[in-house]
């Protein structure tokens, strides 16, 4: 409901937060857990960009309590989280690490007893790297060890947990870990990046089926990071390479999960790269869901570029164009662009119909630090929440089944490759001290998730 003055969400609309293992819990190899891509990837200081580790980050692990008590405080009572797959299968398959998995039966235990909706992501980028070691996701092994890892993970927290998403953002660990180079593994090569994505994918597909199998009645997506995607002009080869960036980023994902197989235009793109498709991969990526998650944090405006971005067919010859009156966040030069996600929502909804759309992450980095009244002033970010809040809003009211909005993130973390040097939090972590000061965005998001509504003035406030 809109009024002139306030947006108003439909009743029992879930408001949360979102975080991932390997960005806050720290305790990198305490009590049995094995060691992830990341934890070798950043090993090397020259691939991070402060030169900095995540095994203490946020140290979460240790500190789950406190943090469950300052969610529960503000009134955030749905928690999309993940499992560190090596803390639970130290080499991702064989002997499960029994210290491992109680942690994650005391922190389920925690949300709900402060009356925390848990939502479950099992993969979100920590692969074991006994698995990277025998080729990761391009080997078939790495998908049997992912179907048991999730029957294991719902056989234990599926009597509490009824919310499971199978993997967080197959386009970045394929494309940014295997062509870019910029995330872990840290490869280069497009052949293995497709194979890669190929993988995870019918992975998916098990991974369904494994949890269904475990918790009956369970609720079961996944998550895409996508963008609205423009041509920077209407010129013909301007609107074919944002075709071509759009096929990369958001249907070659998309497609095969609703069950149209791979985008005929990419596969001529990619030629002699395609991964191997095996009898019955892509029945298995369509297995049914009960929602899609997804991940918003920009829009592209394209231009084709004949240099482009890597060598031979891994060039979708492509380059970005910004806009020089759209504000751009603290991060990779990302656009403030809340009308790609009101866009994005539709998109999707009229494209593939979805049984429900979950935003599981959206949210924004700017230098946040404490002020000379020690509290964190940062009235972009309040601003950048009120509208995207109102972007998803306008999308429910022409028709998205949108039925949750997760901010990211509760706390300031270990952002990949940039290390310590971006946050995202509506709470400023000392990484130091370890101490959490919420910001004027975490008060802001704390109202909206208690009263289910906003004031417009927000979306436009200067102080």
């Amino acid at each position: 409901m809109a009024s002139e003055t306030s947006l108003e969400f439909p009743p029992g609309f879930a408001w949360g937060t979102a975080t991932a293992a390997h960005q806050i819990e720290g305790a990198w190899n305490e009590d049995g857990k094995g060691a992830s891509i990341w934890d070798r990837f950043s090993s090397n200081p020259d691939n991070i960009a402060d030169r900095t580790t995540a095994r203490v980050a946020c140290d979460h692990y240790h500190r789950y309590r406190d943090d469950l008590d300052l969610m529960a405080s503000l009134g955030l009572r749905h928690y999309r989280f993940s499992l560190a797959w090596p803390r639970i299968l130290p080499d991702g398959t064989g002997a499960v690490n029994p210290a491992g998995l109680a942690f994650y039966d005391r922190l389920v235990d925690g949300m709900l007893e402060r009356g925390i909706r848990p939502y479950a992501t099992l993969f979100h980028w920590d692969l074991p790297v006994a698995l990277q070691d025998i080729g990761g996701w391009t080997n078939r092994r790495t998908i049997d060890a992912f179907a048991r890892y999730a029957e294991i993970a719902a056989q234990k927290l599926g009597d509490r947990v009824k919310d499971w998403m199978t993997h967080n953002e197959p386009w970045v660990v394929a494309f940014c870990g295997h062509l870019y180079g910029v995330h872990a593994p840290g490869l280069r090569d497009l052949r293995t990046t497709l194979a890669t994505a190929h993988g995870i994918l019918v992975s998916h597909g098990r991974a369904v089926a494994a949890v269904r199998a475990a918790c009956p009645g369970a609720r079961v997506g996944i998550v895409h990071n996508l963008e609205h995607v423009e041509p920077a002009s209407d010129r013909v080869e301007d609107v074919a390479a944002a075709m071509r960036h759009d096929g990369a980023f958001n249907r070659w994902f998309l497609d095969p999960v609703f069950g149209r197989g791979y985008p005929g235009d990419m596969v001529g793109w990619y030629g002699a790269d395609m991964p191997t498709i095996e009898p019955g991969d892509f029945e298995l990526m369509a297995a049914p869901t009960d929602f899609i998650g997804i991940n918003y944090y920009t829009r592209r405006i394209i231009a084709h570029d004949p240099a482009g971005r890597g060598p031979g067919r891994a060039s979708l010859a492509t380059r970005q164009v910004y806009w020089p009156w759209v504000p751009r966040a603290d991060f990779d030069e990302w656009e403030v662009a809340p009308e790609g996600l009101y866009r994005t929502l539709l998109r999707v909804q009229r494209s593939y119909q979805p049984a429900a759309i979950y935003v599981t992450e959206n949210g924004t980095s700017w230098p946040d630090q404490p002020g000379a009244d020690g509290q964190v002033h940062d009235l972009l970010r309040v601003r950048y929440l009120a509208r995207h809040a109102g972007a998803v809003h306008q999308a429910i009211a022409d028709g998205a089944l949108v039925r949750g909005y997760f901010a990211w993130s509760i706390l300031d973390n270990y952002e990949w490759g940039f290390g310590f040097t971006k946050r995202f939090g509506l709470v400023h972590v000392d990484y130091e001290t370890q101490q959490r000061t919420v910001k004027d965005s975490g008060r802001w998001y704390s109202k909206l998730a208690t009263e289910n509504r906003f004031a417009l003035a927000d979306a436009n406030a200067t102080r």
